[in-house]
C-alpha cells in the first residue's frame, strides 16, 4: 500500500496567508497598527520557523490573523513593537498548543494569553510565557478541571516554597 500526500505548493498557502494578514490593515489601523508588505513576510516566516520547530502543519493564515485581531487592542502594543510582539504572540501561541497537548483550543489558548498580557503580565511576554502559561500547561498536563484558574495554582506554588 502507498502513501500518497497532496502537496500544495508553498508559494500558494504563503500568497493566501499574506492576503489574509494584508486584509487585517483595514481593522488594526484603528489602533494606530499597520503591517508592511515586508512585517507581513518576516511574520509569514516566523510562523513557519514555528510550525517547523512545533512540528505542526497550518494551512493560510488563520492562527496570525486571529492573533492579531484579539491584540491589536492592547495598550502594550504600538507600531514601534507591532511587528515584534506578533512574532513573539505567534511562536509562544504554536508551543504552547504543544506544551498543553492540544487539550485547550486555539481560541482558549488566545483569550488566554491576551487576558494575561494586558492585566497581569502589563504586556511582558517573558513574564505571559514562564509565569502564567507554564502554570496553564501544568494544569492541562495533570488533568485541573479548572486549568485556566493559573492564579489558584500560583498561590499554593508559593505557598509551599515558603514552607
Amino acid at each position: 500500500m502507498k502513501n500518497f500526500l497532496i502537496s500544495i505548493p508553498d508559494s500558494i498557502i504563503a500568497r493566501q496567508a499574506f492576503a489574509e494578514i494584508q486584509q487585517i490593515n483595514e481593522v488594526t489601523l484603528e489602533y494606530g497598527l499597520r503591517l508592511s508588505d515586508n512585517d507581513i513576510k518576516i511574520i509569514l516566516s516566523t510562523r513557519s520557523e514555528a510550525l517547523s520547530s512545533s512540528g505542526r502543519v497550518e494551512f493560510g493564515g488563520e492562527i496570525i490573523t486571529r492573533l492579531i485581531m484579539r491584540f491589536c487592542d492592547s495598550p502594550y502594543i504600538s507600531q514601534y513593537n507591532y511587528v515584534e510582539t506578533i512574532d513573539e504572540l505567534i511562536e509562544t501561541f504554536y508551543h504552547y498548543k504543544n506544551e498543553t497537548m492540544d487539550g485547550i483550543s486555539d481560541d482558549e489558548l488566545i483569550d488566554f494569553m491576551k487576558e494575561c498580557f494586558d492585566n497581569k503580565c502589563q504586556g511582558d511576554l517573558e513574564l505571559l510565557r514562564y509565569k502564567y502559561l507554564d502554570t496553564l500547561a501544568h494544569n492541562v498536563k495533570y488533568g485541573v478541571v479548572d486549568y485556566l484558574e493559573v492564579d489558584e495554582a500560583l498561590e499554593e506554588e508559593m505557598e509551599g516554597d515558603e514552607e
